[in-house]
C-alpha cells in the first residue's frame, strides 16, 4: 500500500503545487496589469504562464521523484526526461520574459512624446526584433547544448570536440559563407538605419513596403498585395531606392499633352482647385508649367507635394482625372489633335509637269490670312 501511496503523494502533490502557484502568480500579474495601465508589461508576462507551471512541475518532480520510488527500473531515465523537460521550459520561459521586456521598452519609446519621428520609431522597432530573433536563437543554442551534455555519452566526447572546434569553424565558416554574410548585413541594416520596417521601397523597379526583417531575408510587401523576399546582403550591396529615408514628404509630378491653344492659366486656376478639394494634398507647394512642345502638342507639367508615398500616389491620380475630365468638358478645343490632309496626286503624263488645279490643293491647306477660318470656294 505504501509502494502505491507514495508516488500518488509525490506526483499529485507536485501537480497540486504547481498549479496553486501558477494561478496565484498569474493572478498577482493580472492584478499589477489592472493597476499599470502605463505599462504593457505585466500583460505581456502573463503570456509566459505555461512554460512558468511546466519549469515549476518539472523542478518539483525532479526533486522529490526519488522519494515517490516509482519504476525502479526506469529511475534513470526518468531522472534524464525531466531534465531535459526542465532545460527547454526554462530556455522557453526565458524567451517569453526577453520578449515582454523588449515590447515593454519598445511600447514606451513608440508613444514617448519625445519621441514623434515615425522614422526614428521604425528604426527602433527594426532593431528590437533583430535583438530579439538574436536573443531566441542564442538561448536555443545553449538549451540544446545543456540538454545534449546530459548525456554521458557526450559528456566523454567534450573535450575532443573542443579540440577540433577551431577546424569545425572554419570549415562551417567556408560553407555557410552566404549565410554568414547575409547574418552580419542583418546587424548592418538593423543598426545602420539603412532600411527599416514600414519603409517605402523600391527594389529591382517593384514598389512596396518593407514588411519583415530577419537575420537572413528581408519581405517587401507590393501594392498589388505580392510579397517579394530577398536576401539581406542585397541591400548591402546593390543600389536600391528608399522613399522613407529622412522625411516621408514627396513631390510629385503629371503630365499632359495638350492642344497650343489650351488655356494654360485657366489649367492653374484649375489645379487649385482640384488640390484645395483633395484631403491628400498636404497643402506646401504646386505649380503648373509648360515645359516642352512639339509641332502639334505642348507639354504641360504639374507639380505637387504629399506627406508620404501614399499620399502622393492619391494625388497625382485625381488631378490627372479631373483635369482631362474639365478640359474635356469645358474646353474641348485644348485636347491634342491629329492634323490630316488629303494626299496631292503627282502630274499626269501629259500635264507637262504643270502644277495642279486649285481643285486638286486640299481644303485644310487653303485658308485666307484674314483669321475667317473658312477653306476657300
Amino acid at each position: 500500500m505504501e509502494n502505491l501511496l507514495r508516488p500518488l503523494i509525490v506526483v499529485g502533490g507536485s501537480v497540486v503545487l504547481t498549479l496553486v502557484i501558477g494561478w496565484a502568480t498569474d493572478f498577482l500579474l493580472r492584478k499589477a496589469d489592472e493597476r499599470h495601465h502605463e505599462t504593457p508589461l505585466w500583460g505581456l508576462l502573463r503570456r509566459g504562464r505555461i512554460p512558468y507551471m511546466l519549469v515549476l512541475f518539472a523542478a518539483l518532480l525532479r526533486g522529490s521523484y526519488d522519494e515517490a520510488q516509482l519504476l525502479e527500473a526506469r529511475r534513470e531515465g526518468i531522472g534524464q526526461t525531466l531534465t531535459l523537460v526542465l532545460i527547454g521550459s526554462t530556455a522557453w520561459l526565458v524567451i517569453r520574459i526577453a520578449a515582454a521586456i523588449v515590447e515593454t521598452s519598445y511600447s514606451r519609446y513608440a508613444h514617448s512624446r519625445a519621441h514623434r519621428d515615425p522614422a526614428r520609431v521604425r528604426r527602433v522597432r527594426t532593431q528590437v526584433t533583430l535583438i530579439m530573433r538574436v536573443v531566441s536563437a542564442v538561448v536555443g543554442v545553449v538549451a540544446a547544448a545543456s540538454m545534449l551534455l546530459t548525456f554521458p555519452a557526450f559528456k566523454a566526447a567534450g573535450a575532443s570536440l573542443l579540440a577540433s572546434a577551431g577546424i569545425l569553424g572554419i570549415v562551417a565558416g567556408v560553407a555557410a559563407q552566404s549565410t554568414l554574410s547575409n547574418m552580419f548585413a542583418g546587424f548592418q541594416i538593423a543598426f545602420g538605419d539603412m532600411v527599416r520596417i514600414g519603409d517605402t521601397v523600391v527594389v529591382d523597379g517593384e514598389w512596396g513596403t518593407v514588411e519583415e526583417i530577419t537575420l537572413t531575408f528581408l519581405t517587401v510587401h507590393t501594392w498589388d498585395e505580392r510579397r517579394i523576399t530577398m536576401p539581406v546582403s542585397y541591400f548591402t550591396s546593390k543600389p536600391f531606392e528608399n522613399w522613407s529615408r529622412g522625411t516621408p514628404q514627396m513631390t510629385g509630378i503629371v503630365f499632359w499633352h495638350v492642344d497650343h491653344s489650351a488655356p494654360v492659366e485657366a489649367m492653374r486656376d484649375k489645379l487649385r482647385d482640384i488640390l484645395r478639394e483633395c484631403p491628400a494634398w498636404d497643402g506646401r507647394a504646386y505649380n503648373l508649367s509648360v515645359t516642352d512642345t512639339t509641332p502639334n502638342t505642348m507639354q504641360v507639367r504639374a507639380l505637387v507635394t504629399a506627406k508620404d508615398a501614399d499620399d502622393i500616389w492619391t494625388v497625382r491620380v485625381t488631378i490627372r482625372e479631373e483635369m482631362i475630365s474639365w478640359l474635356t468638358r469645358e474646353h474641348p478645343y485644348a485636347l491634342p489633335r491629329v492634323n490630316t490632309a488629303d494626299a496631292v496626286l503627282p502630274p499626269s503624263p501629259g500635264s507637262n509637269g504643270h502644277r495642279p488645279s486649285p481643285e486638286a490643293v486640299p481644303a485644310q491647306r487653303r485658308y485666307h490670312g484674314n483669321g475667317s477660318g473658312r477653306p476657300e470656294r
